[in-house]
């Protein structure tokens, strides 16, 4: 659904939504668990690249407090808290780019308890505009993966809309 708009740039944006994805999904074949939302916006020369970096910058202050206290209480537990390079261009936010193409950038990170990647991908569509696909895929490997996943999933489907709405406000 469409929904009218300006924002500070005066790019027509619609609101972020969950969409379907499937499982095998080609940005991660051995995934056993994903989920997708997505945002649509006028803004012109929108590339995955540049989508995934603006997300990723967009965080809003309470995600990036959350996120520290997540790594406080997980590195104990010998869990990664991901990248933080930001001059390296194969890091975008905390996360090391895996895969481009003209579509799409694979983000992620492997662990013990379970792999994680963050697919973003564009799709032009009529009216000038992009339709940005934030997909989220794991491969849970135990049942702390499990439990893991579980416990942040409540967190995840308000933080990924989000940063979309963050980096392309109405």
């Amino acid at each position: 659904m469409y929904v009218s708009g300006r924002s500070k740039k005066d790019h027509h944006v619609s609101n972020a939504a969950a969409v379907p994805v499937s499982l095998p999904h080609i940005s991660f074949p051995t995934a056993d668990w994903a989920d997708a939302f997505t945002i649509t916006t006028s803004e012109h020369g929108v590339t995955p690249e540049n989508a995934a970096q603006k997300i990723m910058m967009s965080r809003p202050d309470w995600i990036i407090h959350l996120m520290r206290l997540r790594d406080l209480l997980v590195s104990p537990l010998g869990l990664k808290s991901g990248a933080d390079d930001s001059d390296n261009p194969n890091i975008i936010g905390i996360f090391p780019v895996i895969d481009r193409t003209d579509t799409s950038i694979t983000l992620g990170l492997d662990d013990r308890h379970l792999d994680f990647r963050l697919v973003i991908e564009i799709e032009h569509i009529a009216n000038d505009q992009t339709l940005i696909r934030a997909i989220t895929l794991t491969k849970r490997h135990n049942l702390f993966g499990r439990a893991y996943l579980a416990t942040i999933m409540p967190f995840h489907r308000v933080i990924v809309p989000t940063m979309l709405k963050a980096a392309y406000p109405r």
